[in-house]
């Protein structure tokens, strides 16, 4: 994922240039990167970046007309037309289209520039004037930071493995983060899976002045929109559909091409239903499984089709298990451990999407800001049968610090925590290869969901915004069986259809319950899963595991290095595996993280 890195510290530039090396080199993932150095020895700062070429971002550094003012930024910005027209009036000619305008920006506010910014990103301002620099992210901490700080300095960098790389002393499991890793799927709060490594909360802006400590700001607290009135739900209705319109173009706007991630829900086919593109002009993907076209593929399908967009089906096949254990070991790479293998998926279908255009327009998050969906929670699962004491305690507090963030308002949850935290693996998966852009996190729309009352935080709102925009849109069911404009009792019976298959195939695939394990592995000669499997999901992993990903399974848990693990039971490591590909019990969530665990040790570790 392209970033930044870097060290400030006083003294010799020279004796830091093969770290700045090192950690470079383990942030380019591919041969679309560019890469880049800088180093100021006045105030002691060397740092490094990469950029997919071509991307808002790829233009760094950015230094203004007298060069004592020197910026870098990583990610997207999505301008208000007045930020472009404000500076033109003091006589700049900027088309707002990279980031280059940004320090003019920054010369013309200030810092507070940075409440300005509206986006994923994350930079160093080095400014020479007050002899200072400042390390920032965004409000909601999705351009992670990553920071060590030790005698030698203040290390920094957008992914962990730069740390690693060159700090030998935070190449080990913090307990505490693995225990969370392990009940959630994602570390919370500010810490990580590393000893000694931590991450900038959201809206950070750290200021750095040679022999003073380190002053650390927030530019933004979510309290400012908590405390906002709440919009009569008529009310709440025009004002989004109104923002909707009015910020839609900037994200279908910029230097590369963009299509449409589209799924069989309501939020990418709001995009769609808005989007003011010509015939042809707007391509659109959805990604499919390989036993046969899931409800997303033939939806949007039939919803690219009525607004004149071509859709192709991005689909596995067989050659994804054969370069299973290469994609595993890679995503893990990538996420520094916060994506388990599960990203080999996400890994083998984005470099396709690559293919059809460079960005990567998509409905996420929309469910859970507008509707404010909480997408994880605490799982004890198997873990006290397979963990040390010593770990399981912290899985087990895992769930108090989770019921102590969860309290206050939902929607800052699944902001402002949710959204950086159990997201950010894929995402960051995701950003490796094409640049994503959601419009669902907009400052002004998160803003104004703030504002919503009790009765607009369901899929009525959007299926309303299609149908006022584009109507026959309305009309194609959902992946649930939603529409609008059809006969109640028809669309209750779709509906309930699509529930059911829906639940069915969740029986047979994550959800399925031990009991249920037990009584399908007696009528496995039947294959019941045939008739469940792949009507709404593309992704499979229970069976996989028992069959094509078995192989893989044992070699990478049940060797002597994963055995061996201190943390792990090893004789009840084998029995869990064991029972899984035998169809005896169902453990694929804890599969996912024992292999996420194991890869972690040894790519990001260095322990075999």
């Amino acid at each position: 994922m392209p970033g930044i890195a870097g060290v400030i510290a006083p003294g010799s530039v020279e004796s830091r240039m093969e770290h700045l090396k090192c950690m470079v080199d383990s942030m380019v993932h591919e041969s679309f990167y560019e890469r880049g150095s800088l180093s100021v020895e006045d105030l002691g700062v060397q740092c490094v970046w990469t950029s997919f070429k071509g991307s808002f971002a790829d233009c760094m550094p950015v230094w203004n007309q007298t060069r004592d003012v020197c910026l870098l930024f990583s990610g997207e910005h999505f301008s208000n037309t007045d930020e472009i027209a404000f500076l033109n009036g003091k006589g700049r000619d900027l088309s707002g289209k990279d980031a280059s305008w940004l320090i003019y920006l920054y010369e013309q506010l200030g810092p507070e520039f940075l409440g300005r910014l509206n986006g994923w990103f994350s930079g160093l301002i080095i400014d020479l004037r007050e002899k200072k620099v400042v390390l920032f992210n965004d409000r909601y901490g999705v351009n992670r930071i990553y920071y060590h700080e030790n005698q030698t300095g203040f290390y920094f960098a957008s992914e962990a493995k730069a740390l690693l790389k060159v700090l030998p002393e935070t190449r080990q499991l913090d307990n505490q983060g693995l225990g969370e890793y392990l009940s959630c799927g994602c570390v919370m709060q500010d810490r990580t899976l590393f000893r000694g490594v931590r991450l900038l909360p959201g809206a950070s802006a750290w200021t750095f002045s040679l022999s003073q400590p380190i002053r650390k700001e927030l530019y933004f607290r979510p309290e400012e929109w908590e405390n906002q009135p709440q919009l009569s739900s008529e009310d709440f209705y025009e004002r989004l559909r109104g923002l909707w319109s009015q910020r839609l173009p900037s994200y279908m706007n910029g230097r590369e091409p963009v299509a449409l991630s589209m799924t069989g829900g309501v939020d990418s086919r709001m995009i769609l239903a808005f989007a003011r593109t010509e015939p042809g002009k707007f391509p659109c993907y959805t990604f499919g499984g390989m036993y046969r076209e899931c409800a997303d593929v033939k939806i949007s399908r039939a919803v690219a089709r009525i607004c004149e967009q071509p859709h192709e089906t991005i689909a596995l096949d067989q050659t994804f298990f054969s370069d299973f254990p290469a994609l595993a070991a890679r995503a893990v790479y990538i996420t520094d451990g916060t994506l388990d293998v599960t990203g080999a998926t996400d890994l083998y279908v984005h470099r396709r999407a690559r293919q059809i255009a460079p960005v990567r327009m998509s409905g996420l998050n929309g469910g859970e800001l507008l509707r404010r969906l909480v997408m994880f929670k605490p799982r004890a699962g198997m873990w006290r049968h397979l963990l040390e004491p010593s770990l399981m305690e912290h899985v087990e507090a895992s769930a108090d610090t989770y019921a102590r963030e969860l309290q206050g308002h939902k929607l800052s949850f699944t902001a402002f925590k949710q959204t950086p935290w159990h997201m950010y693996g894929r995402l960051a998966l995701e950003r490796s290869q094409v640049t994503i852009r959601t419009p669902y996190m907009d400052n002004q729309l998160v803003a104004l969901a703030y504002q919503a009352p009790a009765d607009c935080l369901d899929n009525d709102v959007a299926l309303r915004m299609i149908a006022d925009a584009k109507p026959s849109l309305a009309r194609i069911g959902t992946d649930r069986g939603l529409t609008v404009g059809t006969v109640a009792a028809l669309g209750s019976l779709g509906h309930l259809w699509q529930e059911f298959t829906f639940k069915a195939e969740y029986a047979y695939d994550y959800g399925m319950p031990q009991w249920f394990a037990k009584v399908d592995r007696v009528l496995h000669p039947f294959h019941l899963e045939r008739m469940c499997l792949g009507r709404h999901k593309w992704l499979h992993f229970r069976v996989w595991y028992k069959n094509e990903l078995a192989r893989f399974l044992k070699d990478t848990l049940l060797d002597s290095s994963a055995l061996g693990r201190p943390y792990l039971r090893p004789a009840r490591l084998r029995e869990l595996v064991s029972d899984h590909i035998r169809g005896s019990h169902n453990y694929t969530q804890e599969i996912h993280r024992l292999l996420g665990c194991e890869l972690i040790q040894r790519q990001l570790c260095g322990a075999n």
